[in-house]
């Protein structure tokens, strides 16, 4: 019988009333391997009603429980991370270490927002005026809501509800329909923890489920991570019913290589970033921008790095998992047949991989187009795949043009041995992240990730201080403390002096 994973309402397993279901894939195998429970808007009410009961014992908790209980999750959490790891890649399908290395990144997060006692101190001036001073404290929103996308089922949890509950807020997390285990998992795990039923509540479902969030006037605020049509969709209908938003949209990264640069160290680093979980990350390299005349000396090298790579089962120590359903997988192929249609050469042709897997797995092997238009959709899409594009251009200058005139801006990357050109680029880009010699520039917990342009709507990044910032109100307070020399009744407006 076909384990049916239902939510996590009130510290306990909850049914709902719901009786839509979908089925989540084992994607190396393209087999059900479970059904989840998708919830109504009924279902959502009751998570919030749990929340918004747990808000004010909750918020009312001292800085140090909150602490303490992030402390212990953080420490249950590295011991069992193998376990997480196996979930992420029966369900995903990335492979074994590369799901140990997004609960490690999601972990930094964690620690992070254990020093949320530093975190949350205020500002005080005094003596802004006679006898009186003026301070400010932050205080916890109240409810929030957390969606989350199908690429990272738990680092981008953790991106998130961390900081939300550190700094004394509820939350409702909404997992992708297409891998939830992690959301749950995590959730039992913080109450093993010690977090207080209602703290946290998982409920799975789809666009229902999302809608729900965005409408409720109970929720304060909702975070979002996904593709950019999805995350305008949220940000313009969370705003509409006036709640904070950030909506982290999609991308299209480029990486910029000068004439100078360490080619052995381009190729790894454009076969890393641009193949790594079957290239489902947001930020994942897509584009090589060449800088002749090194273009066929840099194809050669990724060529050469791309015969090695091996595509299987994750848990069978392979370079690539498969990627999440057999639709997408699909339509990424499908660009491919577009690359060929407008004069592309492609170099690398993953559609016809021999896998370490099952032949019903949902299989792509790492693909390399070279001479890419920049009119072609191969260039102008998030593919969100295994699909690298190589882009020639004459000059520096034409790089930089082309990377600022795309309607993304979440991460990019410059290869050079020039400190001086390396300098100009990360004052000249405009996108939200960037690399120097680093290809996948994101940012370590105790900044904040978030790119410009198309990539992000809303005012704030996710994690980092900005977290702390989205995640709280700010309460100036101004205090006069009257010594037994009253100053009697005066009806002016009040002036300092």
């Amino acid at each position: 019988m076909t384990e049916i994973l239902t939510h996590w309402v009130d510290g306990t397993d909850f049914a709902g009333e719901s009786t839509r279901t979908a089925p989540v894939y084992n994607p190396a195998e393209g087999t059900v391997s479970r059904e989840v429970t998708l919830a109504s808007t009924k279902d959502v009410a009751a998570a919030v009603a749990s929340a918004k009961a747990a808000f004010p014992a909750w918020a009312d908790a001292s800085l140090a429980k909150r602490q303490a209980v992030l402390f212990t999750f953080r420490e249950l959490l590295n011991a069992r991370k193998e376990e997480l790891a196996a979930i992420l890649t029966n369900e995903h399908g990335k492979v074994f270490s590369d799901a140990l290395g997004e609960i490690a990144r999601g972990m930094e997060v964690v620690e992070w927002a254990t020093s949320i006692p530093h975190l949350m101190k205020g500002e005080i001036s005094q003596n802004v005026s006679t006898g009186v001073d003026v301070y400010s404290v932050h205080e916890p929103l109240g409810v929030v809501g957390i969606i989350s996308p199908f690429n990272f089922p738990a680092m981008v949890p953790l991106w998130f509800f961390p900081t939300a509950i550190a700094a004394g807020n509820t939350v409702i997390l909404k997992p992708s329909e297409k891998d939830p285990s992690a959301a749950l998992w995590l959730a039992r795990l913080l109450k093993e923890a010690g977090l207080p039923d209602g703290v946290l509540n998982v409920v799975n479902g789809d666009k229902e489920s999302v809608d729900a969030i965005l409408e409720h006037p109970d929720i304060q605020a909702v975070s979002f991570v996904g593709s950019t049509p999805i995350a305008k969709y949220i940000y313009e209908n969370a705003a509409k019913a006036g709640k904070r938003v950030q909506a982290l949209g999609g991308a299209k990264n480029h990486m910029l290589v000068l004439p100078d640069a360490d080619l052995d160290l381009v190729a790894d680093s454009a076969v890393n970033a641009g193949f790594g979980s079957a290239g489902e990350r947001c930020m994942a390299i897509s584009v090589v921008v060449a800088v002749e005349p090194i273009a066929d000396d840099l194809i050669a090298k990724i060529t050469q790095r791309m015969s090695g790579l091996t595509v299987g089962d994750g848990m069978r120590g392979c370079d690539m998992g498969p990627l999440i359903t057999r639709e997408h997988r699909d339509k990424v192929a499908g660009y491919i047949d577009i690359a060929i249609a407008d004069g592309a050469d492609v170099v690398v042709d993953g559609r016809g991989v021999v896998p370490d897997g099952a032949a019903d797995g949902f299989w792509l092997g790492p693909t390399l187009i070279d001479k890419v238009s920049t009119s072609s959709d191969v260039y102008q899409h998030e593919i969100f795949g295994p699909v690298l594009s190589v882009v020639r251009v004459k000059t520096y200058e034409e790089g930089v043009a082309m990377i600022n005139a795309s309607r993304y801006g979440n991460g990019t990357a410059i290869f050079t041995n020039d400190g001086g050109a390396a300098r100009r680029f990360q004052r000249e880009v405009t996108v939200g992240m960037v690399g120097i010699n680093v290809p996948i520039p994101v940012p370590v917990g105790y900044f904040s990730f978030g790119g410009w342009k198309d990539s992000l709507f809303g005012d704030t990044k996710a994690y980092g201080p900005q977290a702390v910032h989205f995640f709280t109100r700010e309460k100036a307070v101004t205090s006069r403390w009257l010594d037994p020399s009253h100053g009697g009744i005066n009806l002016g407006f009040p002036q300092n002096g």
